[in-house]
């Protein structure tokens, strides 16, 4: 777990430089929180997106949803559950591996 000071709510995916976690508890803006950065999680994702099993995932921070890998995205972990055309959430494993844009 790290410590970052920002306005999340439970399960919210957050960039901390170069590491990717998820945010363990509910917290008014400015206080510190707990983020996960290993673990399984479900995760926003564009609906159009198609999202297979076992698919590495990447964390698109413009957009703050999961998106498959490409050019300015961050690799966060890999898809446990396919997350078809329409759904809005795919189920991530995070590797907590510090990560970089590609």
């Amino acid at each position: 777990m790290v410590f970052y000071y920002c306005v999340p709510v439970l399960d919210y995916g957050l960039l901390v430089g170069s590491l990717f976690g998820v945010a363990a508890v509910t917290v008014a803006e400015g206080e510190e929180i707990e983020i996960a950065t290993r673990g399984v999680f479900d995760l926003p994702k564009a609906p159009a997106t198609i999202i297979v099993q076992g698919a590495r995932v990447a964390w698109d921070d413009t957009a703050k949803q999961v998106a498959l890998p490409g050019v300015g995205l961050f690799s966060v972990g890999v898809a446990v559950t396919v997350a078809g055309n329409g759904t809005t959430t795919v189920r991530v494993r995070l590797d907590g591996i510090a990560t970089a844009a590609t």
